[in-house]
């Protein structure tokens, strides 16, 4: 059976590929999972079509995350922690704790998005990336400081 591929696989080909496949791996696997389309004209049409709004969503999301790294790169985040002797910080600041002070700032800002390599633990001011999209990212300082 002739398939078009919706989505990369790894042991078949990129996607938009016209590919050849056994009945039963397309019928029973790849079309229910909406990997592949039957290779018929419409399908070409409707998969076009499907690549072309796949791509305009992409666009859109990117365009949104260029406009949001750039209001991040005016946003500065200060945490306050307790410290003991000496300034150590009793725990540490990590991305769950900057997320909250970024939403409270108004941004909408999953933890996971930040890129920590790992928790802060000690007081000062730390550059810190936030991936926004695949292809954006934008950089918050983090102002570390005694309670």
């Amino acid at each position: 059976m002739k398939i078009i591929l919706t989505e990369a696989l790894d042991n078949l080909g990129d996607a938009g590929s016209v590919v050849h496949v056994k009945d039963g791996y397309a019928r029973n696997y790849l079309i229910p999972r909406k990997l592949a389309l039957v290779a018929t004209r419409g399908n070409m049409k409707v998969y076009e079509e499907l690549k072309r709004q796949k791509e305009a969503h992409h666009n859109r999301a990117q365009r949104e995350a260029v406009v949001l790294s750039k209001k991040l790169e005016k946003a500065s985040c200060t945490i306050p922690v307790a410290v003991g002797k000496e300034d150590q910080i009793f725990g540490s600041v990590t991305a769950q704790h900057i997320s909250e002070h970024l939403v409270e700032q108004g941004f909408e800002i999953d933890r996971r998005w930040i890129e920590l390599e790992e928790p802060i633990r000690a007081l000062g001011v730390y550059d810190v990336s936030i991936r926004l999209h695949s292809e954006v990212s934008a950089t918050v300082k983090v102002w570390v400081v005694k309670e």
